[in-house]
């Protein structure tokens, strides 16, 4: 069983890299923010399998951090998005 937990685990990182390859050459700002959520969900089911095929606790317990920094940096992204651009004065006028 833990072959086969093993290659489901090499199956979704192998996943994960050929999409964040393709999601990086992208230069639009929300598709890089995407590759990070991307990689929190890939890692974390990658380190979930990974823990249960060696019976280890610590990998389901860095699996849940990297998800939750992941959503972290997601919240932060929207936040800075969301703050409007200072627009300039207006030129002022002269007589």
């Amino acid at each position: 069983m833990a072959d086969v937990l093993t290659a489901a685990a090499l199956f979704i990182l192998a996943a994960t890299a050929v999409a964040l390859f393709r999601v990086l050459r992208s230069g639009v700002v929300a598709e890089r923010m995407m590759a990070v959520q991307l990689l929190g969900t890939g890692g974390a089911a990658a380190l979930l399998l990974l823990g249960s095929a060696s019976g280890s606790a610590a990998a389901s317990d860095v699996a849940l951090l990297l998800a939750l920094f992941a959503a972290f940096s997601c919240v932060a992204f929207v936040i800075g998005a969301a703050e409007p651009e200072a627009e300039p004065d207006p030129p002022e006028e002269r007589p």
